[in-house]
C-alpha cells in the first residue's frame, strides 16, 4: 500500500485540507503575503490534494487552471492548463510527494481534454520539473518577490 494518496479535493473538506497546506508552505514558509496566495483563480480550479494513507493528514495540493481564464494566462494558447499553487509540506518533503501531484494535475487536464500544461517555477524548482519532462522558456521574473521561470509539457 502506498503511504499516501492523491485525489481530486472535491468536497469542502479537501479544499480546506488544500489551502492549510498552501498558507503553510507559502503564506508561513516561504511569506507570501496571504492576500496574493488566494485568488479569484480559486474558485474555478481543479484542487488536486495528497494525503497519507493510514490517518488522511494532508500532504501536499495543488491546482489546476483550465479554460478561458487558464489561456489568458498562459499567453492565449488553446488547450493549455496551468499548474499552479504546488506546495508540500516539510514533513512530507522527498516522499515523492510533489511528482504524484504533478502526474495527478496532468490526469486532470487530459481529462478536460488538455494537450499541454504551463507552470511558473519558483527558480529554486526548475530541476525538479524539468525531471518531470518540463522545459523552461522566456526569462526569469519575479511572482511575489521570488525569482520564476514559465515552464511547459506536452501532454
Amino acid at each position: 500500500m502506498s503511504p499516501f494518496a492523491v485525489r481530486i479535493a472535491d468536497d469542502e473538506a479537501d479544499r480546506k485540507a488544500a489551502f492549510a497546506v498552501r498558507r503553510e508552505v507559502f503564506v508561513v514558509e516561504q511569506g507570501v503575503p496571504e492576500d496574493l496566495e488566494y485568488d479569484a483563480y480559486d474558485a474555478t480550479a481543479v484542487h488536486v490534494l495528497a494525503v497519507r494513507g493510514h490517518d488522511g493528514t494532508a500532504l501536499g495540493t495543488g491546482r489546476l487552471l483550465h479554460g478561458p481564464d487558464a489561456a489568458g494566462r498562459t499567453g492565449g494558447a488553446a488547450g493549455v492548463g496551468s499548474l499552479g499553487r504546488l506546495a508540500v509540506t516539510r514533513a512530507a518533503r522527498g516522499l515523492g510527494v510533489g511528482a504524484a501531484l504533478v502526474r495527478g494535475i496532468e490526469d486532470a487536464a487530459r481529462a478536460r481534454g488538455l494537450t499541454a500544461v504551463d507552470l511558473h517555477a519558483q527558480t529554486h524548482a526548475l530541476r525538479f520539473y524539468e525531471r518531470l519532462g518540463y522545459v523552461a522558456y522566456g526569462g526569469e521574473f519575479l511572482d511575489a518577490g521570488m525569482p520564476h521561470r514559465a515552464m511547459r509539457r506536452t501532454l
